[in-house]
């Protein structure tokens, strides 16, 4: 059994072409407006695809709200006032460098350029930080030319805003301007008041967000890595900074952190590192960030933020709106503003990441090793042959009970064997066939038993059909 090694370098194992292939073969991921030559850096999220990305979400919402009395949930509003990112700060500093070939047009980020350029000569550069200027003239010393068509012919370094405009209003003369939010964070902190007054939540606790982010950015394709739009899993971990060492805490979360990568998503530890940001990438309020980060096809790339945050977003809120959004301790009675660590995911990211990391090669046989708690579907239910009524009556009469206690798919088409190799590819852990010994025509002792046959190690095993339900649930939950 092959699966990738971290020891060797992915880029030359063309794992990235392979997964792009199997998601859209097997109904993963779907270029974005495909029937009208597709629209850059979006991406649709077929029926396999949808049912895994929700298991991820649904696995976070249980790990890091449902299953903890410090936390609450939230979801907060898509459009939001425009004064929440001048608040934040995003109206002013969410922002990138782009440069234009005048050859082509290609637009790029010039940080990327950059860094691409001296990847491929087989040096490590970071140009975070760097003004417009000096970004210019570290293209212009090194001549690097358009990765499109190959002329080295740049308009000058200009930053531009990430935020999507949009407008709200019936009439247009009297439309106001306002954003797509380019984070779920601020909705968090908008709401701190009506939280705290709607509940009975004492610090130190956090609040747990799901839901789209959207970021006008110019990327480097890597897939569903960095999109237009994106699904984030976001938290603010509210906390009293006399009470509580910001430091113990940050380092309890970066543990919980890394169990949910390893232990309920499976991915390998020697996939993941730690790197921390310097004076210059870190935001000015930060007095610490880390990222945790995969070792994607295309190297070490962030994950998983982690921020200290300090008081910043709270008071910047407070300064803008005119409302209190401090918290009066009810021993005390002491009134300060709490300070926030931050874990903030990409959802999309994670789902990438679980798919490189499940994919294994076991000679010709392709499968992802999905743990069975995130696969699509939990199990495949065939009738041995599809042209004999018997068979496929028993067969649907099982998919109907299983499918009213988990996700389950169906096929009949080809021979047994293409069954297996799509589910295999799926990352359904089980498939269940029924045969003749099922319907009691072949040996007596198999009769109202049905072949079980697990994924990873191809083994078949039957079962009575009045315990498959018990047996599947206690293989995918366990």
């Amino acid at each position: 059994m092959k699966k990738r090694e971290a020891a060797k370098n992915p880029s030359e194992s063309g794992l990235m072409e392979k997964i792009v292939s199997l998601a859209k073969r097997r109904g993963f991921v779907f270029p974005g407006s495909e029937i009208y030559g597709g629209l850059a850096n979006s991406y649709e999220y077929g029926p396999a695809g949808v049912e895994l990305k929700k298991n991820i979400q649904d696995e976070w919402w249980r790990v890091f709200v449902r299953e903890r009395a410090d936390m609450v949930g939230l979801d907060s509003s898509i459009i939001l006032h425009p004064k929440t990112w001048e608040a934040s700060g995003h109206v002013a500093g969410l922002v990138d460098a782009m440069v234009e070939c005048k050859a082509c047009h290609t637009r790029t980020r010039a940080d990327h350029l950059i860094e691409n350029h001296f990847e491929a000569k087989g040096e490590k550069i970071s140009v975070e930080g760097k003004s417009e200027k000096e970004l210019d003239e570290v293209i212009q010393q090194e001549k690097i030319k358009c990765p499109t068509c190959g002329k080295f012919d740049w308009t000058p370094v200009r930053k531009f805003n990430l935020l999507f405009e949009t407008h709200v209003g019936i009439v247009p003369e009297a439309q106001s301007k306002v954003y797509l939010r380019g984070e779920t964070a601020q909705g968090i902190f908008i709401s701190f008041k009506n939280i705290l007054d709607s509940t009975r939540v004492r610090l130190p606790f956090g609040v747990g967000q799901l839901g789209k982010s959207f970021r006008n950015e110019i990327t480097k394709g890597n897939f569903i890595f960095r999109t237009l739009e994106f699904e984030q899993a976001e938290i603010e971990y509210f906390f009293d900074p006399e009470a509580t060492d910001w430091k113990k805490l940050y380092e309890q979360w970066k543990g919980d952190m890394w169990t949910f990568v390893t232990g309920n998503l499976g991915v390998r530890a020697d996939m993941l590192r730690w790197r921390e940001h310097g004076d210059e990438e870190r935001s000015f309020y930060s007095k610490r960030t880390e990222d945790l980060e995969y070792n994607f096809p295309f190297g070490f790339k962030e994950l998983w933020g982690l921020a200290y945050r300090t008081d910043y977003d709270l008071n910047q809120h407070m300064k803008y709106s005119g409302t209190d959004l401090s918290y009066t301790d009810p021993a005390s009675g002491r009134k300060f503003v709490p300070h926030v660590i931050e874990p903030a995911v990409g959802v999309n990211r994670l789902m990438a990441m679980v798919m490189l990391d499940a994919y294994t090669e076991d000679g010709e046989r392709i499968f992802l090793k999905l743990p069975p708690r995130l696969a699509p579907y939990k199990a495949a239910v065939f009738p041995l042959l599809a042209n004999k009524p018997a068979l496929v009556e028993k067969a649907r009469e099982i998919y109907a009970d299983l499918q009213k206690r988990f996700p389950v798919a169906w096929d009949d088409r080809g021979n047994i064997g293409k069954r297996y190799y799509a589910q295999d590819e799926i990352g359904t852990p089980f498939c269940v066939t029924v045969d003749f010994d099922t319907l009691g025509e072949g040996e007596a002792a198999n009769k109202n038993t049905v072949t079980v046959r697990d994924r990873d190690t191809g083994k078949q095993e039957r079962v009575t059909m009045d315990k498959l339900t018990e047996f599947l649930h206690g293989k995918i939950y366990r």
